[in-house]
């Protein structure tokens, strides 16, 4: 009995793990076939023979994708810099320092979380038009820059579980709410900060709906949008989609590689809890 359901487990996890690769299969094996053989053959067969024209035909002259993914790249940084900075702050000022109405304050900012985000586009294209910033690298960063409720919620809690009697000692040692922060509290905390480190990442990668509403042309355009506009009305131009799905994916899957152990980490129950 035991057999079966280890069994069971074991192909509940296959057919997950076949779920969740599968549409990153079908983008790569598109990205691999040229036109011909896409119109002409079945979607889920494999290129024969695979071809990379269709990445050398994306970062041409006649696509250039090289820009929107050298925009992306450092909007993402700054706005990951700033939401982790004031994130940080905000989180520990709710989670440690006592101030009146602090808790109101905290759970009003956080019931905007249930503002969905198309009702605070048009305001949001009016503020920055009339500040002159429309179609500017401000306007893609600015909005996002100074922390998030689901960001601060996720610290705040972490930040309340670390033991007071470890907080106390680095006062009695002489720590200021600065040093007991940068040097007791960021350290425990490294898994559940890296862990929103990638949340931030992949979250305005993938990013599509303000950059498209307050940019325009080719200068500040983004990695989703440029790809939006690889399609036409009358020529969807599958294979070239797919490529620039394939490499806007391989960025994000790296990270996580890289940081996988500070994710699971983060959600593994320590010492503190």
């Amino acid at each position: 009995m035991t057999g079966l359901r280890t069994a069971g487990i074991y192909l509940l996890l296959v057919a997950g793990g076949v779920l969740t690769l599968a549409p990153f299969l079908l983008s790569l094996s598109t990205a691999l076939k040229s036109p011909q053989q896409f119109a002409s053959g079945s979607v889920l067969g494999p290129p024969a023979p695979p071809t990379l024209a269709n990445f050398g035909e994306l970062f041409g002259e006649r696509y250039d994708f090289v820009a929107p993914i050298a925009v992306t790249a450092q909007v993402v940084a700054v706005i990951l810099v700033g939401q982790l900075v004031f994130s940080v702050f905000a989180a520990y000022a709710f989670a440690r320092l006592r101030f009146p109405g602090r808790d109101a304050l905290f759970w009003v900012y956080l019931a905007t979380l249930m503002v969905p985000q198309a009702v605070t586009i048009i305001p949001l294209y009016m503020l920055f038009t009339d500040m002159g910033l429309r179609n500017t690298f401000w306007a893609l960063v600015l909005p996002q820059l100074f922390g998030s409720p689901y960001a601060i919620f996720l610290l705040r809690e972490n930040f309340r579980g670390i033991p007071g009697d470890l907080l106390d000692a680095a006062k009695l040692d002489g720590a200021g709410t600065p040093r007991i922060l940068w040097h007791v509290v960021v350290p425990v905390s490294r898994g559940i900060i890296a862990t929103l480190a990638i949340i931030t990442v992949v979250t305005h990668w993938n990013n599509f709906l303000w950059p498209l509403v307050i940019t325009t042309g080719r200068q500040w355009q983004v990695l989703t949008v440029a790809t939006a506009g690889l399609q036409s009305q009358y020529n969807s131009n599958w294979t070239i989609v797919m490529a620039a799905a394939t490499v806007a994916i391989l960025p994000l899957m790296v990270l996580f590689l890289i940081f996988q152990r500070h994710v699971v980490r983060s959600i593994t129950i320590t010492g503190f809890r």
